[in-house]
């Protein structure tokens, strides 16, 4: 075979290979896959933070001015009215959440939720306090622990989210990523403070700084420069 019969049959052979790739995809088939949508239901890092990763990752959000003007203000419904069930398994995100910050937990069924957490113990990562509740569906008990958003909903409006459509507000708001169980009146008083404005005990700190940069890496949010200092410091600690 002549080297023209040969380089003409493989350009033929690669012209066949493209076709039996491209003929089985969707016409509407995504084709950018630098910037995949967020993982609405993503579980939170585990083991070791690698520092390293981290700021780099910090260093890579863009830039917002810490009141960015001309801001619409913001307001909860835009993120959606409630706890969804993220993942499609019968229970809302409050209720996974507990599940899986609990040290101890109970649950029952409730419709078609198979955990609905009654009872249980959790350590509050924010002060490091044992909480114990024996009954959740008091609304005293209910309320003593509460599920946080680690980048309040109100920073991730002032940092991107207020460009956002209602349908990715509202997988932020439920994103299991960026919540954790924790202590209510810590959390109240963390409100929607950032870093420059509230950090954990010292203990959590690298940890905490570390799931915010994840955050907001990950939803592509901005951050602002006392915020970067505030982090950088936290993940000293680590």
């Amino acid at each position: 075979m002549g080297r023209r019969t040969a380089l003409g049959l493989l350009v033929v052979l690669l012209a066949i290979a493209g076709w039996a790739v491209s003929s089985w995809l969707p016409e509407d088939a995504p084709t950018d896959r630098r910037t995949p949508p967020p993982v609405a239901t993503a579980e939170p890092s585990s083991g070791p933070v690698d520092v390293r990763k981290v700021r780099r990752d910090l260093t890579g959000l863009a830039t917002v001015a810490r009141r960015p003007e001309g801001l619409a203000a913001y307001e909860r419904s835009s993120f959606g009215g409630g706890w969804a069930d993220g993942d499609g398994n019968g229970c809302n995100q409050r209720d996974d959440v507990l599940r899986r910050d609990a040290v101890e937990v109970r649950t029952g069924q409730q419709g078609r939720c198979d955990h609905d957490v009654l009872a249980g113990t959790w350590v509050d990562p924010y002060t490091g306090r044992r909480l114990t509740f024996t009954d959740l569906k008091e609304p005293r008990q209910a309320q003593a622990i509460q599920i946080d958003h680690i980048v309040p909903l109100s920073e991730a409006w002032r940092s991107g989210a207020s460009r956002w459509s209602e349908d990715r507000r509202r997988a932020f708001a439920n994103d299991l990523g960026n919540l954790l169980a924790v202590d209510g009146p810590t959390n109240m008083s963390k409100s929607d403070d950032d870093p420059a404005g509230w950090r954990p005990r010292k203990g959590f700190q690298c940890a905490y700084a570390a799931r915010w940069v994840e955050t907001k890496a990950r939803w592509s949010l901005a951050a602002d420069d006392s915020e970067r200092q505030a982090l950088g410091e936290m993940l000293g600690y680590c």
